[in-house]
This record gives C-alpha cells, sequence and structure tokens, in this order.
C-alpha cells in the first residue's frame, strides 16, 4: 500500500507528506511543482496537473492505496466578479472529479479530501456543527459544496471518502490575507474590525490539519464530513490585542458599523475593485465557530495550537522575512495551487 498526495506539495501537504515519510510509509506526491523540501529525499514526485485528465497515466493507484486529494484554489488572490467562476472550478471541483476518475479505474476505493467551512455561509446556529446549512456566499464555497455532492455519489458506488472543512488554515510558509494586517501593524496604522470585534476568530493549524487527514486513514476513512478548528478562540479585540502588543505597535484597534463597512466592501467588489473577498467580509462579525466535536470523539483528534499562538507566530515568520528580504534574499513565491 502506498500514500498518493495529490496537491501534496503544497501547504497541507508538505506537512502531511513529511508526517507518513518520517513514519515509514511509502508516499507518493502529485503537484503542479516540486519545492525543496527534505522529505523528498524518501518518496517520489510526480509533476501533475489535477485538471489536465491526460497527465493522471503518470500516477500508478493500487487497488489498496490511500489517495487524499489537497489540491484547491483558493481566495488568494483576489479575483474579480467576472473571473471567479472560472478560477476556482477547473481546480476544485474538475480537479476532484478526474482524481475520483483515476481512483476508479484502478478500483481504489479510499479518499480523504479537503473542503472548506465556507460551504456553510451565514451562520444560522452556533456553534456550527456538520450538520448546519450550507449555502455558499461565493464560487469558492460553491465548488467545494459541489465536490461534497461528488463525494457522495461516489459514496453510494462503494468508496469510502472522508470530508474535512477547515477554518482558515495558518502556519509556517503561508501568509495570505493575514499580510495586510501585519503591514497595517508595522506602520502603526489603525486596524479596522468589521463589527466591535466581540465575536470569536477561529483558526486552525496546518499541523493539526495534516493529523486529521494522518488519524482519518488510520480510523479506516469513515464516511464521514468532519469540522476542524481551534478550541476556545479568542475575541476579535483580544486576539488582534495581542498581536499589537507583542509586535510593540503603537496601531489601535477601530471598531466599526459592520452593516456599513460591508455595503462599501461590496460596492468596491461591484466595480471590481475588491479589498477582500465578499465570501471573508461578509461572515467577518458572526459567530462563526466550528464545533469540532465529531472528529474528537470519531477520530481521537484534537486541536493543539491556540489561536493567539498561531497569529503571533505568523508575524514574527512576515518580520523574519522582511528581514531576509533586506539582506538581500528572497523567497521564490511558489506557483502551484494546493491548500
Amino acid at each position: 500500500m502506498k500514500h498518493v498526495l495529490f496537491g501534496g506539495d503544497g501547504f497541507v501537504g508538505r506537512v502531511l507528506a513529511a508526517r507518513l515519510v518520517k513514519d515509514g510509509e511509502d508516499v507518493v506526491v502529485c503537484d503542479i511543482a516540486k519545492g525543496d523540501v527534505p522529505h523528498y529525499a524518501n518518496c517520489r514526485f510526480i509533476q501533475l496537473d489535477v485538471t489536465d485528465r491526460a497527465q493522471f497515466s503518470k500516477v500508478d493507484i493500487a487497488a489498496d492505496d490511500m489517495v487524499y486529494n489537497l489540491s484547491a484554489k483558493m481566495l488568494s488572490p483576489l479575483q474579480i466578479r467576472a473571473k471567479r467562476h472560472d478560477f476556482f472550478w477547473p481546480v476544485n471541483y474538475y480537479g476532484t472529479e478526474n482524481i475520483i476518475d483515476k481512483m476508479a479505474g484502478s478500483d481504489a476505493h479510499r479518499l480523504v479530501h479537503y473542503t472548506t467551512d465556507m460551504i456553510y455561509g451565514h451562520t444560522f446556529t452556533y456553534p456550527q456543527t456538520e450538520e448546519h446549512p450550507a449555502n455558499p456566499l461565493g464560487e469558492y464555497g460553491l465548488s467545494k459544496l459541489a465536490t461534497e455532492h461528488l463525494a457522495e455519489r461516489w459514496r453510494e458506488r462503494g468508496m469510502r471518502i472522508s470530508l474535512f472543512r477547515p477554518r482558515l488554515i495558518i502556519g509556517p510558509g503561508r501568509l495570505g490575507i493575514l499580510s495586510k494586517l501585519f503591514k497595517l501593524v508595522d506602520y502603526n496604522l489603525p486596524v479596522p474590525m468589521i463589527g466591535a470585534g466581540r465575536n470569536p476568530y477561529q483558526f486552525i493549524s496546518v499541523f493539526d490539519c495534516a493529523e486529521a487527514a494522518r488519524l482519518a486513514w488510520k480510523a479506516g476513512v469513515p464516511n464521514e464530513a468532519y469540522n476542524l478548528g481551534s478550541d476556545n478562540p479568542p475575541p476579535v479585540r483580544k486576539l488582534l490585542g495581542d498581536l499589537l502588543r507583542h509586535a510593540g505597535s503603537r496601531s489601535f484597534l477601530l471598531p466599526t458599523p459592520g452593516w456599513a463597512v460591508k455595503r462599501t466592501l461590496d460596492l468596491f467588489d461591484l466595480v471590481n475593485l475588491p479589498i477582500m473577498d465578499p465570501e471573508q467580509y461578509l461572515i467577518a462579525d458572526e459567530m462563526c465557530i466550528l464545533d469540532c466535536t465529531k472528529a474528537k470523539q470519531q477520530l481521537g483528534w484534537s486541536a493543539d495550537y491556540r489561536d493567539e499562538d498561531m497569529l503571533i507566530a505568523a508575524y514574527d515568520e512576515y518580520r523574519e522575512g522582511l528581514k531576509a528580504g533586506e539582506s538581500g534574499s528572497h523567497a521564490t513565491p511558489k506557483p502551484n495551487a494546493t491548500i
């Protein structure tokens, strides 16, 4: 048996691949680009674009192999409204369809697949369990929800597919929208909040995400969906206040009327000058907290990292990156689309 990771050179994929290699597993990483990471000395890499069905002939999948789909287009970089469907769907949905079709042709039947908490849309019940209504607010969430429907159809045909719905994944190597926040902090500028900042904000560590995938394999790949988020997330005001104190910044938190900010951001989005994606700002002042009891009880999973620590670690990484840039050392951006 081997572990085949599509999108395995991405954010979660690198952590998962390294962990499986360390455990002595046979690992094959398939991705559009190959990074410089130590575990490639002990596993195979296949260059592959999940949107191109012809390229799947490069991959040999056996019936008893364990497959992971970590390939995805994310909400960063921002896209204008007219381009969002064509940006998200080829990788998120059709790439997933190609992976499952390859599995079916090889009689492989075990898949771990990552979707997103963005399938829920607005908060109707708090906290959000896996039974929360699914009403995505944009093409990203819609494309991911479509893959869940695809998975359900294949489950009916005998596949075992575990689905994971993470909150915002952070960890070493990914800043995304946080880089905008960190610039405000560094320049001692006001840090606006959508609303009063009393609602919590929940992250999930890349390491906790990778461990969830490993545990799903160990548990026999249950035909279930699982939320992934941190425990006891603090209010936005505390989360950001701790960051400002850590950074020694003279910035201050600026509460705003949520409805007014959202309508302003709607206007910018309408004229193709997006500042944030609607799927982010429309729920920014809601109680969007995932209940992860199911993953804890069924998989023995737990979130080991706190939101406060993750945000501060991300800021410290951002600062180290700036220092490296000033000294003439520049990281090469990674061109692939993986979580």
